[in-house]
């Protein structure tokens, strides 16, 4: 302090503040996990190395940052899976895929479903309920955006034929399994062996009932179907991570009425055609490539044998899902 300023004395002290540091906990010795199902802030986690279930809470480091079943985490603390104990996830490591949606198509708040998943089944009824090729339609859209494979598991073919909605995803490639009640599921095993698949559908179609069928004692609730409204009832309220005893996971979630896809643009979409795309650079400027777009180069790809109808039909089928509801 200078002895001629007289007003020095008077200044109030400066605060003593421990200055922040940059260095950050170093997490690459905790034990990986994958989380498999939440529960009210608790999430409970796979150990990779020691296939132990445990329960964790999120730390706080993490802050705002969500954790979603089939995520891929790092946890430390009491990792015993004890009575009463609970480890922390303390990091997420990067996802290799989200599944996301919206609550309708004017909502743009997304909300992820699930990660790290490579394959998205679309579970339908062929009847009781009837099928809804709206929200399948959709569910390919969240999965192409995604980058997900899809497929689409047919149920109860002993109520309804099959025939017809197969030959609808025939031209984009799309697989199509088909069960039928107390029927073999080997080929149902075929395509989920050693994937992480995550089951999307409509409640009451039959997805839990082929949760139990594969992983004998998962014990999902099976649902009902109201014989007035031809709609399920909800049985399953969160989404649930399980092993397969013959290799990979399957990731049983909850019934929805609707898929919104207010996040999904129509260049992601495009995307998952690469066929499609090549075409579609010789379009004008700010084409949307639907049937009623003039000049589109799809039309004239058609015309010139270079694309088959039935491909570009059905593309722009799932294209016009996005702008229609698919809840009836």
């Amino acid at each position: 302090m200078r002895d001629d300023d007289e007003h020095a004395r008077f200044e109030r002290p400066r605060r003593h503040t421990k200055p922040r540091t940059k260095i950050r906990p170093n997490y690459d010795e905790a034990d990986t996990a994958r989380v498999v199902t939440i529960d009210r802030g608790r999430y409970t986690v796979t150990l990779d190395d020691a296939g132990r279930t445990i329960t964790a809470m999120k730390s706080r480091n993490l802050g705002r940052k969500g954790v979603v079943v089939g995520d891929r985490v790092r946890v430390v603390g009491d990792v015993s899976g004890d009575d009463g104990s609970l480890a922390r996830i303390v990091e997420v490591t990067p996802r290799q895929t989200v599944l996301r949606r919206t609550a309708d198509d004017d909502d743009p708040i997304e909300r992820i479903i699930v990660a790290n998943a490579d394959q998205l089944v679309i579970v339908a009824a062929l009847a009781d309920p009837p099928p809804r090729a709206g929200l399948i339609d959709r569910c390919l859209v969240a999965a192409f955006d995604a980058g997900m494979e899809p497929l689409v598991c047919l149920t109860k073919s002993d109520l309804g034929s099959p025939d017809e909605i197969i030959a609808m995803f025939e031209p984009l490639g799309v697989r199509v399994v088909v069960t039928r009640q107390g029927g073999d599921l080997d080929a149902v095993r075929d395509v989920l062996r050693d994937r992480v698949s995550v089951l999307v559908g409509h409640s009451g179609v039959g997805k839990s009932t082929l949760v139990n069928a594969v992983v004998p004692d998962a014990h999902r609730s099976v649902s009902y179907v109201n014989a007035v409204t031809g709609r399920g009832r909800h049985t399953s309220t969160s989404a649930i991570s399980l092993e397969l005893p013959f290799g990979g996971w399957i990731i049983d979630t909850p019934g929805i009425r609707s898929f919104g896809l207010a996040h999904v643009e129509i260049d992601d979409l495009i995307k998952a055609f690469p066929d499609l795309q090549d075409v579609t650079r010789d379009c004008p400027r700010g084409c949307l490539h639907s049937a009623t777009e003039p000049e589109c180069a799809l039309d004239i790809a058609v015309a010139d044998g270079t694309l088959a109808p039935e491909r570009v039909e059905s593309f722009r089928r799932i294209l016009a899902s996005m702008n229609t509801k698919d809840d009836h």
